[in-house]
């Protein structure tokens, strides 16, 4: 039987025929109990949280599964941290978003749709009325109030003229079927995930009166800008990069000043490095902003400084934090910032002083990547003066983000969006182990999704899932993934090698044109560490990744036998394509490789899968999106063929309509994880040898 012919049937299978431990006659209890398919449906959580200037009550973005749209959709719903009332407030329409209070808080910036047509609008808190700001072609993004509350800067893309050669003036006549017209395209990035082929143009920052009105265009040019940010009622903030050579230096950028009076611009900063995210103090003296000095790596840690609001004595205030700051917010009294840190798997809120002094003020926040347990998480910072409050969203390895609230240095949940559902469920618990890697005795933190009942006798089949990025950190988080793998009876271990962030700059530059390398040592030491411990039988041991992680299975199939089967999915299997064809082709040529590939060749083939294919005999299945740019469908064809020339049992799934973001969709999600996990049940030899062995002992 061919594997296309063996996929088939099994796609005509019941979810539960493809379980490690399908429930047999008595077992309907179990069963029911199970994490399954159908729950991803079910699932729900918070995003976004944002706190009212008085402090006394949080909006927040509600997200659900759609089941008739098969998408993940939001709405607005309030909670009053003085009553616990707990109600929605914009709901039922087209999917809602970017919540955003006036600084007075009488009113309710956000976004939304209507008829297909994106709209910025304006909900007043006293009445529930709500009002269209301006008629919008192109989606707004990252909304900001002036700080009299008279006016509204967003980001919106901003058509231009399309570049042609042709001189010919002849026209289709009248109802005649020609051909859609030639694309031409003349800049280095001409295509990027989730986009698809990019019209010309670029994104410019937009004012519009809080009344409503028509959009002023602030910026102008060819070079992208965004980001706003105001500095007083009268001059705008924004982040972009006008450089001849932009194009070749995708994370260059500046922080410009513009005045709105004649839209003179004024760059605050001028590094060889990226700058960005530009927050002002409530007083307007000072402007936070995040970047580093560009050393042309694969990674570097980004970290938080301050400067004048004239862009002069610039300060480093994270010189001690061996880690990469992400969001951040000042404080009502203007005195310190709360930023968000990733640590060791959890994410942490600090408090950073303008001298540089630093303390954590809790952690626990996450839960807002529903399929794999990523580090994701939002939170905003509201009150007056030393009366303040953070909401955030909170997680843990059997919640999606629920909203927190940290008051006084102590945290609570206010929601918990799922009890209806989860709490009935036996879910997998989440062990955490810690192993010392055979490379270096480095150690590597990693986490087990134990099926329900687990006992370690050795006998359960075990999957090693690897994260993408490949800077990027898994936790002890909630993912609907590592759940369904564990419910049909996989241990599931999910591990931070060496690259992975969260552990420290040196950690991650561990990989710098070492990738994939030693962390594949990592994996296969924390693999090692689970049979040994009887987690896992060592003929039943499985792998699969994503992205960052695509590459790794791809690599470790060709390094090692000791797997039954094998799912690469969005892989990069030749670093020459990728660095020639892809939507971050200039960024892989210069941060990641740091060399051409018609010069020194070696550099791009000597970590691509591509050139251990003689060596791999797992049966190893490809999985791309058709819209995929970030690792385009012909890596993951690349591979397909060649391990058919190579006679590797191997099958190739293309998933319509879908980006690099693979299970963004709720039914993606589910596809994605049934098919894994039908193929990997189709080569568990050693689950039908003891079945076959157990039917001739009857």
């Amino acid at each position: 039987m061919s594997a296309r012919t063996l996929l088939g049937l099994l796609a005509l299978l019941p979810a539960a025929a493809t379980a490690q431990t399908a429930p047999q006659s008595g077992d309907e209890e179990k069963d029911y109990r199970r994490f399954t398919a159908e729950h991803v449906f079910d699932l729900e959580y918070a995003d976004d949280p944002q706190v009212s200037p008085d402090g006394k009550t949080i909006v927040y973005v509600r997200r659900s599964m759609d089941r008739r749209s098969d998408q993940v959709r939001g709405d607005l719903w309030i909670y009053d941290l003085e009553t616990d009332a707990h109600r929605p407030l914009v709901t039922g329409g087209a999917s809602a978003g970017s919540p955003r209070w006036s600084p007075d808080g009488s009113r309710l910036l956000y976004t939304t749709a209507s008829g297909g047509k994106p709209e910025l609008r304006v909900l007043y808190m006293d009445s529930g009325e709500s009002f269209v700001l301006s008629q919008l072609e192109e989606a707004p993004r990252g909304p900001v109030w002036s700080p009299d509350g008279s006016t509204i800067a967003f980001t919106m893309f901003t058509p231009g003229e399309t570049p042609s050669f042709a001189k010919s003036t002849v026209k289709a006549p009248e109802g005649a079927e020609w051909s859609e017209a030639v694309r031409v395209f003349d800049d280095i990035t001409f295509r990027f995930d989730g986009q698809g082929y990019l019209s010309e143009g670029a994104d410019h920052v937009y004012t519009v009166p809080a009344e409503g009105g028509s959009p002023r265009q602030i910026t102008q040019g060819e070079a992208d800008f965004g980001g706003a940010a105001w500095l007083g009622d009268e001059t705008l903030l924004v982040v972009g990069n006008e450089a001849e050579d932009r194009d070749l230096d995708p994370i260059e950028n500046e922080i410009y000043a513009v005045s709105l009076s004649d839209l003179e611009r004024r760059a605050l900063t001028d590094r060889d490095g990226p700058d960005a995210m530009p927050k002002v103090s409530p007083d307007g003296r000072r402007i936070a902003y995040v970047g580093y000095d560009d050393e042309r790596l694969s990674y570097q840690q980004t970290e938080l400084y301050v400067m004048d609001a004239d862009g002069g004595e610039p300060k480093l205030l994270t010189d001690g934090l061996d880690r990469s700051v992400g969001d951040f917010a000042w404080s009502p009294d203007g005195r310190s910032l709360i930023v968000q840190v990733e640590d060791a798997g959890d994410i942490t809120l600090r408090q950073v002083g303008l001298s540089g002094r630093m303390q954590t003020l809790g952690g626990g926040l996450g839960g807002t990547s529903i399929g794999r347990p990523y580090a994701s998480a939002s939170f905003s910072v509201g009150g007056s003066g030393g009366d303040r409050v953070i909401a955030y969203t909170a997680t843990g390895p059997h919640r999606p983000a629920d909203i927190a609230v940290l008051e006084d240095g102590e945290s609570r949940f206010l929601t918990d969006l799922n009890a209806d559902v989860l709490s009935y469920l036996d879910l997998a618990e989440i062990e955490e182990i810690k192993v010392p890697s055979s490379f270096d005795r480095r150690e590597i933190e990693a986490w087990v999704a134990l099926p329900p009942g687990f006992e370690a006798d050795g006998s359960h089949p075990l999957i090693l899932e690897i994260h993408g990025g490949p800077f990027a950190m898994y936790g002890p988080y909630f993912s609907a993934e590592m759940q369904r793998y564990a419910a049909e009876g996989y241990v599931t271990v999910y591990v931070n090698p060496r690259g992975s962030t969260g552990y420290g700059e040196e950690f991650a530059q561990l990989i710098d044109l070492n990738y994939p390398g030693e962390d594949y040592d990592d994996l296969m030491s924390v693999v090692t560490y689970l049979v040994e411990r009887d987690y896992a039988d060592p003929e039943r041991l499985f792998v699969t990744g994503g992205s960052g992680g695509g590459i790794l299975t791809a690599w470790i199939v060709g390094m090692t036998d000791r797997f039954q089967a094998a799912a690469s999915v969005k892989p990069v299997i030749n670093w020459m394509t990728m660095a020639l064809a892809a939507d971050i082709a200039p960024y892989v040529k210069r941060h990641w490789i740091r060399a051409e590939p018609w010069t020194d060749p070696d550099a791009f083939l000597d970590r691509s899968p591509i050139m251990l294919i003689e060596n791999v005999t797992t049966p190893t299945l490809v999985m791309v999106g058709e819209e995929d740019w970030r690792t385009p469908t012909w890596e993951a064809e690349q591979f397909y063929t060649a391990l058919q020339l190579a006679g590797v049992e191997t099958a190739l799934i293309r998933v319509p309509g879908s980006s690099h973001s693979i299970a963004s969709r709720p039914s993606r999600l589910i596809a994605k994880t049934d098919n894994i996990m039908g193929w990997f049940a189709a080569h568990d030899a050693a689950k039908a040898n003891k079945e076959e062995d157990a039917a001739q002992g009857d």
